[in-house]
């Protein structure tokens, strides 16, 4: 996949799938910007991966529209355009929908769904400008058939698979493509911090046993940030090893 000197951003970077697709885009010669609301896991995922390519760490805080915008500004000034957006961030308590507190369900919502959708409004200009810019938003399969205990999460996730078929109508007019990656269970510190019986469960419901690791994820938005996929918008691709089959 050719991506040399492409400017690309990713959200929620500093750990997890975010920081496996940071890797494989610099390992592909793409100039890489990490960002995350922790500066300080950024900047040392950053300054790791400049071994592997060129890459650098900028601070967002999705959930904050002035951040989005600063960060908008920021690689306007300092790189002068953009080629390709990861919307990676995310975050989830797997719990009964009876124990939610409602403060939960304000931060699932601001993190999952509003913050991919400020995001997107604040760096499209440069997207639009760049005449071939690439959209790629991290949704999970439990936004495309739901999941015990992630109710108000797999909402959230639901919209954004909603909101890129719906922005990948528009955008395309600005040569423009917009794409959905649903993972299923990841190795990420989210899988890690739940209870052995919890992922033992998770991983005897996957056909091939076992969960994806982040660098499979990795590839997908890969694909869909390439020019193999040149012809392919507003699509939904599930990375599960087998544990959702359905349209």
């Amino acid at each position: 996949m050719k991506f040399k000197d492409e400017i690309v951003v990713i959200t929620g970077a500093a750990s997890g799938i975010g920081l496996a697709t940071a890797r494989a885009f610099a390992e592909v010669g793409a100039r890489v910007v990490l960002t995350d609301v922790n500066v300080a896991a950024g900047e040392k995922a950053a300054s790791e991966l400049k071994s592997v390519g060129d890459t650098r760490f900028m601070a967002l805080d999705v959930t904050d529209r002035a951040s989005a915008e600063v960060l908008a500004a920021r690689i306007e000034s300092e790189l002068g355009r953009l080629d390709v957006l990861v919307n990676a961030a995310g975050w989830d308590i797997i719990e009964p929908f009876m124990n939610n507190p409602p403060e939960y369900w304000a931060k699932i919502v601001a993190l999952n769904f509003m913050g991919p959708v400020q995001v997107t409004r604040a760096l499209l200009p440069l997207l639009f400008a760049s005449g071939s810019g690439r959209i790629v938003n991290v949704s999970s399969d439990a936004g495309r058939v739901g999941s015990y205990g992630e109710a108000v999460y797999a909402g959230a996730k639901g919209g954004i698979i909603a909101f890129t078929k719906s922005l990948a109508r528009e955008v395309v007019r600005k040569n423009v493509r917009a794409n959905c990656v649903c993972p299923g269970p990841t190795d990420t510190p989210l899988f890690a911090s739940q209870s052995e019986k919890m992922r033992e469960a998770l991983v005897n419901a996957i056909p091939m046993k076992r969960v994806a690791q982040p660098s499979e994820i990795a590839d997908a938005i890969l694909f869909f940030a390439s020019d193999r996929s040149r012809f392919v918008t507003g699509q939904v691709l599930s990375v599960s090893g087998g544990l959702t089959m359905v349209d």
